[in-house]
């Protein structure tokens, strides 16, 4: 037994494929949520040796996992090892009154939901089925339930996207004061028919980019919000334990099409194909993730944090001369054995990383 504390799983069932996304996705196919999740559940038993007795974390993304069929996404919350942290990421459309209460009765303690924008016009230009209203009356619904542990996304970047309407999103975001944000560039990837439509206007935003995301820091920071994460904000201490875990480079078992685990120096990816996963084809891709890699991913998610980064172990990875210009520019700091970006540093991010890493 490996002792994994920390469990992935994939529902990659959606109403639509958004132009912008690149995840592991199959629209509609309702006539296949049962075997799906029957899918799931032989993996699971097939995995569940290398899960430690007590697992710290579960964490269902997608796709849409709640656009599941509510019957079958119980099932497969009730066949779920019983964990601290148990969340479950929702589209503001898909939750009703009755979804909401039966995530509170199977387990569910944390709900990531995926707000994007509070602007009609941006959602329309994301391909978006919620409207403003919904994301408000998702968040009426999970609190009636009884969660008091919410999560927003919020994307910025959008074509179109003006300050006064990310301000206004931010705004939005803090009326419904959720426990948690998280605010991310939009990433198009080329070749998408959504950069074939929009990469004009990509082009404009990614210019604007850096005032975005200095504008973001800035508001949330100012409403009391810990930027414990590149993108990522919290009230007090509530921050998202199972991606903290990947951040902080502990190994994860990941199952459903597509899924991916790093389990005892080794990263495994499930297919991506969906008939060959209802099939019961469990056959992964397999990585090596040797000691150089593993130090250099380190530094890499490590220093997205506001914690200090431990270097014992990571020191062949730091390239001194690098190491010594960020210093001196005063975008990073040693502390006993540790490092930490300053703040000029993380807004700066992967550039700063990228210079700390031996060639």
């Amino acid at each position: 037994m490996t002792g994994v504390r920390h469990l992935y799983v994939h529902l990659p069932f959606c109403a639509h494929r958004c132009g912008y996304c690149d995840f592991v996705t199959a629209v509609g196919r309702r006539d296949q949520h049962g075997a799906y999740v029957d899918a799931l559940l032989r993996e699971l038993a097939q995995e569940r040796h290398v899960l430690a007795e007590e697992v710290e974390t579960v964490f269902l993304g997608g796709g849409t996992p709640t656009f599941t069929a509510l019957p079958e996404l119980v099932r497969l919350l009730e066949a779920l090892p019983a964990a601290a942290e148990v969340t479950v990421e929702a589209n503001p459309e898909t939750v009703t009154p009755d979804l909401a209460a039966a995530l509170h009765a199977a387990g569910v303690t944390r709900v990531s939901l995926g707000a994007q924008s509070f602007q009609p016009q941006l959602l329309k230009v994301l391909e978006r089925g919620a409207q403003p209203d919904d994301v408000r009356g998702a968040f009426a619904h999970l609190r009636a339930a009884g969660f008091d542990n919410l999560s927003l996304d919020l994307i910025y970047g959008i074509p179109g996207q003006t300050v006064a309407d990310l301000e206004a999103d931010l705004a939005g975001a803090l009326a419904l004061e959720p426990e948690h944000l998280s605010c991310y560039e939009l990433e198009a990837k080329p070749g998408t028919r959504f950069t074939h439509a929009w990469g004009d206007e990509l082009a404009r935003q990614a210019e604007a980019m850096e005032d975005y995301f200095e504008r973001v820091v800035a508001t949330l920071t100012g409403a009391g919000y810990r930027w414990y994460e590149t993108a990522n904000f919290c009230r007090g201490d509530r921050r998202a334990l199972h991606n903290l875990g990947y951040w902080l480079g502990r190994d994860y078992l990941g199952i459903g099409m597509g899924a991916v685990s790093t389990i005892a120096g080794e990263r495994r990816r499930n297919t991506p194909k969906l008939a060959r996963y209802l099939a019961g084809d469990y056959e992964r891709e397999l990585e090596t993730i040797d000691d150089d890699v593993r130090a250099r991913e380190r530094l890499m998610l490590g220093l997205r944090l506001d914690d200090p980064l431990s270097l014992t172990g990571l020191e062949h990875a730091l390239d001194p001369a690098g190491l010594a210009r960020v210093e001196q520019l005063g975008l990073a700091e040693r502390g006993d054995g540790t490092l930490t970006l300053t703040k000029r540093g993380r807004f700066l991010g992967g550039g700063v990383t990228t210079e700390l890493l031996a060639s």
